[in-house]
């Protein structure tokens, strides 16, 4: 195949025989978009470079699980070193692409910026929390999209489970045992349902708290939650939630946060140490520091083949791009104007076919479009709970929850990460799972610290 290969000019001038593809991103779209390439192209046929501050890639429908012990938080990552042997793997992130002249502006985790050249770029930047300024959420909220999140969630709610233990104060105790969660999406709906389990088991080895001292919040501004899955599914699953307690506040809007005061459009006030924000995405705010065209929602703009085009549909050649920061066409609708959702289904589908699209351009095949209907959606409720519609048939209970579980099982890349896994789950059905808070992770050296401040005092004469 590296017979066919054209030359390449660099932006220096420089002249390449093997073509450079600078993938920016390594989530969904850039971890299988460089694997699909690697599979059909050699290290002599294709250079491939990978830019993110990460050194692996989270699949993001496992974090409720994660959060709530019921899977390895490593399990749930897939390393880019050990998946992508002959690619070069930069750590840091963008900061501003110059595709005109075939160049992208590096900020490395340490170091000064510097500049990459390029012959084919694949922008997959993917999408980060839509924050939106209400007082006090960005000094009080967390969010849920990285596995850190998950890992800093699950101890500071096992952690205000052991402080409000140990506490006389009812109004502290109060605060610490309210865990309010925004967004009744799948991220939202998830999490605070795994949680919520997690902690059903957790209190049962405390003497002084029961589930009834512990109050679980969800504020939803729309008129139901989980509205991919329909009226019906979005019903039950509401219904399910609220019998084990879970309040659920749909038309409802989270107004105020400050000093952890929950103040709702609903007129409800309350206070809560912990505020989890789930309340939607939007694309990379990087992108507007390129010279790529975007859409009205600040996504790179692409055709059906998954190159970047103009307005107009002209193809901008060398660019490419899918997933959450792209608003690719879903022809699978029959619909002009309909656009694909932003879902790990969509991403993972299109990073393969964005991988081989790539291989034919450099081997002068001609290009397929992507069009791919779904198959259906998964939400998990918690251990043996969950809903689905898979090709039209809706599922409630254990056989939808053992649906949501073997999907994601295969979208995970390689046999290792599929079989750890397989084996948390296993080991959860046959142990229980461990409620220990780590909260000292947050601040390791805090113990240290204090250790030699304490060794710094000199003591006092006589004693």
């Amino acid at each position: 195949m590296s017979a066919t290969m054209p030359t390449f000019t660099s932006a220096a001038g420089r002249t390449r025989k093997v073509p450079r593809i600078l993938i920016l991103g390594g989530g969904y779209v850039g971890l299988y978009t460089a694997m699909q390439i690697r599979k059909r192209l050699g290290r002599r046929e294709a250079a491939i470079v990978m830019v993110d501050p990460r050194p692996y890639m989270t699949y993001q429908p496992f974090l409720p699980e994660a959060a709530a012990g019921s899977l390895e938080p490593r399990h749930v990552v897939a390393p880019h070193r050990r998946l992508l042997r002959g690619s070069t793997l930069l750590s840091g992130s963008v900061a501003a692409l110059d595709h005109a002249n075939r160049r992208a502006t590096i900020n490395p985790t340490e170091g000064e910026p510097y500049d990459i050249s390029y012959d084919q770029v694949v922008v997959a930047l993917g999408a980060v929390a839509r924050v939106l300024p209400i007082p006090g959420l960005a000094e009080n909220g967390i969010g849920f999209k990285q596995i850190e999140e998950a890992i800093a969630l699950r101890n500071r709610v096992l952690n205000k489970l052991d402080v409000a233990a140990s506490t006389w104060d009812p109004e502290a105790r109060k605060r610490m045992l309210t865990f309010t969660f925004v967004g009744g999406g799948f991220a939202g709906i998830e999490a605070i349902a795994e949680v919520e389990d997690m902690v059903r088991q957790a209190v049962k080895d405390f003497d002084s708290i029961r589930m009834q001292d512990v109050r679980f919040v969800l504020i939803e501004g729309a008129h139901r939650i989980l509205p991919e899955l329909g009226e019906e599914l979005g019903g039950y699953a509401l219904e399910q939630l609220r019998r084990r307690g879970i309040e659920i506040k749909i038309n409802t809007f989270l107004n105020s946060a400050v000093d952890n005061h929950i103040v709702c459009s609903d007129g409800d006030e309350f206070d809560s140490d912990t505020l989890v924000w789930t309340a939607g995405v939007k694309a990379n705010p990087v992108l507007t520091s390129s010279d790529l065209p975007l859409d009205e929602a600040g996504r790179v703009r692409a055709l059906p083949t998954l190159q970047v085009a103009d307005v107009d549909g002209t193809v901008v050649e060398g660019a490419w791009t899918a997933g959450d920061n792209a608003a690719v066409p879903d022809l699978s609708t029959g619909e002009p104007g309909k656009f694909c959702a932003p879902t790990a289904q969509h991403a993972v589908r299109q990073s393969r076919h964005l991988g081989d699209n790539i291989v034919r351009y450099l081997t002068g095949e001609p290009l397929e479009e992507y069009s791919h209907k779904n198959i259906g959606t998964v939400a998990s409720l918690g251990l043996y709970k969950g809903v689905a519609q898979i090709f039209g048939i809706k599922f409630r209970g254990p056989v939808a929850w053992f649906m949501h579980r073997t999907y994601h099982m295969w979208a995970m890349p390689t046999v290792n990460r599929k079989a750890r896994i397989v084996l948390d789950w296993t080991m959860a059905l046959v142990f229980s799972r461990e409620t220990v808070a780590l909260g000292s992770l947050q601040t390791p050296r805090e113990a240290f610290q204090a250790a030699a401040a304490s060794s710094g005092k000199r003591p006092q004469a006589g004693k």
